[in-house]
């Protein structure tokens, strides 16, 4: 059986690195990762986007700069871009798919 929840986490950061990754250099609000995720999970809340930032964050995929006003700016840490590059394995815990355009 599917557990649709963890499907739906392991994807959320697999999008969430590739926003980060296709914004480079510039270090993204969550407002904008925000309404980026909605088009591909439109009931998507911040909460939930925060929830996978600090995933991403403790396993050293993104840094997290929390403002004293409460928003956060996010962006990739040279491990998180060589996930999204396919450069490295990727562990558990993130949805990226197979690289099927090199044998």
């Amino acid at each position: 059986m599917i557990d649709l929840a963890k499907a739906r986490r392991e994807s959320l950061r697999w999008y969430i690195l590739l926003i980060l990754n296709t914004s480079r250099p510039i270090d993204p609000h969550e407002a904008v990762v925000l309404s980026t995720i909605q088009a591909m999970y439109p009931d998507a809340t911040l909460l939930e986007l925060r929830r996978e930032l600090d995933y991403l964050e403790h396993r050293s995929l993104v840094t997290l700069n929390k403002q004293p006003s409460g928003q956060w700016i996010c962006g990739l840490t040279h491990y998180g871009v060589d996930i999204a590059e396919y450069t490295v394995d990727c562990r558990p815990g993130i949805a990226r798919p197979e690289k099927y355009w090199s044998a």
